[in-house]
Parts: structure tokens; sequence; C-alpha cells
């Protein structure tokens, strides 16, 4: 039987509760609706942040206990990222989906110690990193898991200030069995085009929906806020709920056009 595609959304980051569950929410109601499991994804720490002084989080305890309210109180699953080896066991008492974020990518035992937890991973390709890089970085985590591994698409670094969206990389792992998710707003990101952060073009994030709808991508990533222009990190790409409605439906309707248009809205 055919899989049916994975969509993963939520805040960058944990700002507070109010902003967490609103979103969280929001994301259980389209779903319900919709007939179509979403999984929630928010950080505790973003550890990568452009600037020293930018907002990382709420921190790996109060990040967790938040995420399990998530879980227990509004019915999602839950998806989060570790930057360190000794966070994998934490994270993995909440969290179905262990992601490794893009600038961690090649880091070898933090993917298989990721793996070895037994939760399904997702791994973030690197803006820098190669077709053949992505599939030895997935390779890494399948030598230690027979769970699900994906492969994120995310765009790919063009000189100091943006990103470019190669989809033959797509296509290339597709090819080799794997099942590939598109990440529509981080890859609509201009990195360090702000003074202390990254920039971008969301109206881009609704062109990569219909792409990976029609490539036939295993899933869709999104980050969506309640109120994007205040979100306290990727303020320039990150979506509105109507925004993520508008992609997630450009996506949907090359897998059920039948349906796709009442159920997400």
């Amino acid at each position: 039987m055919e899989r049916r595609p994975l969509l993963i959304a939520g805040p960058c980051v944990i700002e507070n509760r109010k902003t967490l569950f609103k979103t969280a929410e929001f994301l259980k109601g389209l779903s319900d609706r919709m007939k179509r499991e979403v999984f929630f994804k928010a950080s505790f720490d973003k550890a990568n942040r452009t600037s020293l002084y930018s907002h990382r989080g709420v921190g790996i305890k109060s990040g967790i206990e938040l995420l399990s309210e998530v879980r227990k109180k509004v019915g999602l699953n839950i998806v989060t990222d570790v930057h360190e080896t000794t966070q994998v066991e934490q994270v993995s008492e909440v969290a179905d989906i262990i992601q490794i974020p893009a600038f961690l990518s090649r880091q070898t035992d933090l993917i298989v110690e990721a793996a070895r937890s037994g939760r399904m991973i997702n791994i973030k390709k690197g803006q820098f990193m190669s077709p053949k890089e992505a599939l030895l970085a997935y390779e890494k985590a399948r030598k230690y898991t027979k769970n699900r591994v994906f492969i994120t698409e995310r765009g790919t670094t063009f000189g100091y200030s943006d990103l470019v969206v190669d989809f033959r990389t797509a296509e290339f792992l597709m090819s080799q069995g794997i099942e590939v998710i598109m990440d529509i707003t981080h890859s609509c990101q201009r990195p360090a085009q702000q003074e202390n952060s990254s920039g971008g073009e969301k109206r881009y994030a609704f062109t990569f929906a219909k792409i990976a709808g029609a490539l036939g991508f295993s899933g869709l990533f999104a980050e969506v806020h309640p109120s994007p222009y205040k979100a306290l990190s990727d303020s320039a790409t990150q979506l509105s709920f109507n925004e993520y409605q508008t992609a997630l439906n450009a996506y949907l309707k090359f897998f059920d056009p039948a349906s796709h248009s009442s159920g997400a809205r």
C-alpha cells in the first residue's frame, strides 16, 4: 500500500506556551478536517542562530515538557531536533521523529545515536551537501535502524546570501528508494541577509509546494506561526495559518485531487 504524504508543520522555535498551543490546536483542527495526520514540529533550542544575541528557545527541559503536553492534550505526534548526542535519549521520550539539523547533517555520531533511539529520523540536507553526500548521510542512519529515515530538501547555498533548490537532488535520492520531504519555508531563506539574521521571500513557498506535489515528494515540511511578522526566528519565511493551508492545498492536490480543497479550508 502506498504511504500517505508525511506532513510536518509548526513554529520554528518554542517561544512561549500561548504561541505553541495556538499553533498546535490549529494544526490539530486542520488534521481532523483533512483526515490526514500532521506531525507537530517545534525546536526547544536553535543552536545555529546567526547571531549570539538571537532568540534560541526555552531549553531542553522546558521544551520537552511543553512538547509532551502538546502530545497528550492536543493529540499530535511530535518532531523536534537534537544538537548533541547527549540530548537524544531525552528527546526520544517525546518525539516520534528525531530531526538532524541541516548544519549538523554530517555529524556521524549524532546521526547514529538518533538512529539507535528507535525513532524515525529526519535528516535536513545541509545547504553545502551534494546529492551523493546526502545519500551517505542517509546510509549512516539506515545502518542503525529499520525505522523510516527521511531526507529533507531545504535548498543549497548560492553565493553568500541566497539559496537555490536543485530538484535534481530529489530525483537522485528518490531513485535510491529514499523518502524525500520538501521544506518549503527554509528553502525561501536568504541567509544573513539582514544585519543579524536571515531574511527571505516566502512567496516561493507556494511554488515549492506545487513542484513537490508534481514530483511526488514523500512529504511537506513548513514552519507555521500565528503572526509570522512577530516571530522570534525566521520571521521572513514562516507561514501564517491561511498561507499554510494554501500551500498545503497546492501540494495535496497531486495526491487526492477530488477532495483536497474541501479538507484544508
